[in-house]
């Protein structure tokens, strides 16, 4: 694995690319004190926390980073391992133990690592996350299967429009009732995965998933655990929470109002203040 470091002018930020060999994965570490890592969703990128990247650098060193086919890392060329490339990462900047934040994707790959290397975490946050082998209820979506078809057309523009109808807006509002800035935001990050084919050629079929999934195995994480999701998000990303809420011995559940899929973007206030307030607690 090779590295290209460089410390950012101005500022305490230093950012590079781990290079595994099947892509480079660019990544920004910042700050003093124990490790905390951002896991991303699967949808933007590592920009999403640009909200709480302040506000928790005050008190943590914190590492985010691009998943291969999102941001500033290499695009994807076959299905990958996310929770590999999250161990590859972390051996390779000598990081023994962190503790662990991710959203959606990132929320599943933290939840699988943690099952695989539970003496590398801390303490698990999981925000907007299915774990692994959680079977959903009921018909799909209609937006879902409109955006599965819009990718067979090849209409990206329909795509991206799809995926952030489908999670930043939510099951329960129209676009004009969500944050403009909230959105843009988040069509920019899109736009990158979508042209990428990202979704369809890893994430739809991923390398060696977790066996057996993590579903089945929750009560074997026994860490602290805070599972947070948006009120207006997908009932079964709801009804995840109340899973891992239950099967966790110990854990916390926080519902954040008015918001859907990336509750941080909508309310980054409140969710920096629950973030921070437990982990102050540990």
């Amino acid at each position: 694995m090779e590295f290209g470091l460089k410390l950012k002018e101005g500022d305490k930020m230093t950012a590079g690319y781990a290079d595994f060999g099947d892509g480079k994965l660019y990544y920004e570490i910042e700050g003093n004190g124990e490790t905390l890592v951002l896991i991303h969703a699967g949808f933007v990128d590592s920009r999403m926390w640009d909200e709480q990247w302040k506000a928790f650098t005050q008190h943590y060193r914190v590492l985010r980073f691009d998943m291969l086919g999102f941001g500033k890392s290499d695009p994807v060329t076959g299905p990958v391992s996310r929770r590999q490339d999250l161990y590859r990462l972390l051996q390779e900047l000598g990081i023994e133990h962190a503790r662990i934040l991710g959203c959606s994707l990132g929320g599943e790959t933290a939840i699988d690592f943690t099952l695989e290397h539970p003496e590398l975490v801390r303490s698990l946050i999981v925000v907007s996350a299915a774990p692994g082998g959680f079977e959903m209820r009921g018909e799909p979506p209609a937006l879902l299967l409109e955006m599965l078809q819009a990718l067979e057309q090849g209409d990206l523009a329909r795509v991206s429009d799809l995926q952030i109808r489908l999670w930043v807006d939510g099951s329960f509002r129209q676009p004009e009732q969500v944050d403009s800035r909230v959105r843009q935001r988040a069509t920019e990050m899109n736009r990158i995965p979508v042209e990428n084919g990202t979704w369809a050629i890893d994430d739809a079929n991923p390398l060696s998933p977790l066996a057996p999934p993590a579903a089945g195995r929750l009560g074997d994480i026994s860490i602290p655990v805070l599972v947070m999701a948006g009120a207006l998000d997908n009932p079964e990303i709801l009804r995840a929470a109340d899973l891992l809420a239950n099967e966790i011995e110990g854990a916390e559940k926080v519902i954040i109002p008015d918001t859907a899929h990336l509750p941080n973007m909508e309310k980054p206030a409140e969710f920096n203040r629950i973030v921070l307030g437990f982990l102050s607690r540990l």
